[in-house]
């Protein structure tokens, strides 16, 4: 089901441009992107490999800084063209969660131990680590693998926890790269339909970028890549 709420923006992207190289070997990745994602609200970056999708998610996620525009998360400016405004390090674990193709699972820690430590590196009390950590894999439909090694997993419960993982510590925003390449069309589907309710029930902004054309009902709004440009689907 669509969201179609009054949510305030938790994103907000305008002019964004990300070169790399210059003269002869100048790649302009990212030209001039302007998005605005919305609390409780979920959106799919789609388009064919090198379009820059996972460039702008890089920039997005303020991993990379772009050369042009700025970047403003639930109403501070964070990038203005290269320039950060704030200590970027610190900002992106207080407002983001992660969740990548591969899980990146620590294999030597459980599936319980790899929720908590999100929230450990973060100086929370062990106590409180603990119960967070639980009630998300119970949320998410894997309490019962609590104590297993993410190699006793199966895919889709891997990307179950690490999506566990990547709200435990309330972000305002989830951005996912290929979330579902590794996975069937069955656990696909079940994937991105967990994000959809992670965004409509833990009101959080999600942003997915993929190649899978299967599951687009599950989104609120789809955007199209190509040529490092963006344009909304359905939009001129």
């Amino acid at each position: 089901m669509k969201q179609n709420s009054n949510n305030p923006v938790t994103l907000k992207a305008e002019n964004l441009t990300k070169v790399y190289g210059s003269g002869h070997t100048e790649v302009v990745a990212v030209r001039n992107v302007s998005l605005a994602v919305s609390r409780g609200e979920i959106v799919a970056l789609l388009g064919p490999s090198g379009a820059g999708k996972s460039t702008l998610l890089t920039l997005l996620g303020l991993i990379r800084p772009p050369n042009m525009g700025k970047i403003i998360i639930d109403d501070t400016i964070v990038f203005e063209n290269h320039k950060a405004k704030v200590n970027v390090r610190t900002f992106r674990r207080q407002k983001f969660g992660f969740v990548f193709q591969k899980t990146n699972l620590i294999p030597f820690l459980t599936a319980a131990e790899n929720v908590r430590l999100a929230m450990e590196i973060d100086d929370q009390p062990a106590k409180a680590s603990r119960k967070r950590a639980m009630e998300l894999l119970e949320y998410l439909g894997v309490a019962e693998r609590a104590e297993n090694m993410p190699s006793q997993l199966s895919g889709g419960e891997q990307q179950r926890v690490a999506v566990a993982r990547a709200l435990a510590n309330r972000p305002s925003l989830i951005l996912a790269d290929e979330p579902t390449a590794a996975l069937d069309s069955v656990r696909g589907r079940q994937v991105m339909e967990l994000f959809a309710k992670v965004a409509h029930e833990q009101n959080a902004g999600v942003i997915v970028v993929t190649h899978d054309h299967r599951s687009l009902e599950v989104f609120d709004r789809t955007f199209e890549m190509e040529d490092g440009q963006l344009r909304e689907s359905g939009s001129q």
